[in-house]
């Protein structure tokens, strides 16, 4: 089976502030870029944004993904564990972002996802692409309303 690969990154101007992502999916040889910017949010929930819509571009289930991103936060938090025990403990003493890691976590049951970090503004053509597709999202017009900060801020 192919493996799908996506590349995500998220930026905020300001933290919090403007932010935006921006994603590259990578499945048979395609590649299809995805990015918003929202008016008030965090680095953290950009970061995590780009994985859950990217997730939600997806037409099939049960696929092979491999997710690169720079952000340790979301990549530790679904590999060493951290996730689960949130879940686990109720989101206990006001872990954030838990509207985001709860929409990620019912996503994700629905594939094979291994994630890997990469060294941000370092030499990855596809994690520098994100950086430039979230960056010009949070620099631009018409921004998005990110309902699960604003509501809590």
């Amino acid at each position: 089976m192919s493996e799908l690969i996506i590349y995500t990154d998220g930026a905020s101007r300001g933290n919090p502030g403007p932010g935006g992502y921006g994603a590259i999916l990578q499945y048979k040889g395609r590649e299809k870029e995805l990015s918003a910017g929202y008016r008030r949010t965090t680095n953290n929930r950009m970061e995590l944004m780009a994985v859950i819509v990217s997730l939600k571009a997806l037409t099939r289930q049960g696929l092979n993904i491999t997710i690169f991103s720079d952000s340790q936060y979301v990549v530790k938090a679904v590999s060493e564990g951290w996730l689960k025990n949130w879940i686990a403990t109720n989101f206990k003493g006001g872990k954030k972002n838990r509207d985001l890691w709860e929409e990620y976590a019912r996503l994700a049951t629905n594939h094979h996802i291994k994630f890997k970090w990469v060294r941000g503004h370092a030499d990855n053509i596809y994690n520098n692409r994100c950086d430039e597709l979230a960056t010009m999202a949070a620099d631009g017009k018409d921004l998005l309303v990110d309902e699960g900060f604003e509501a809590s801020n």
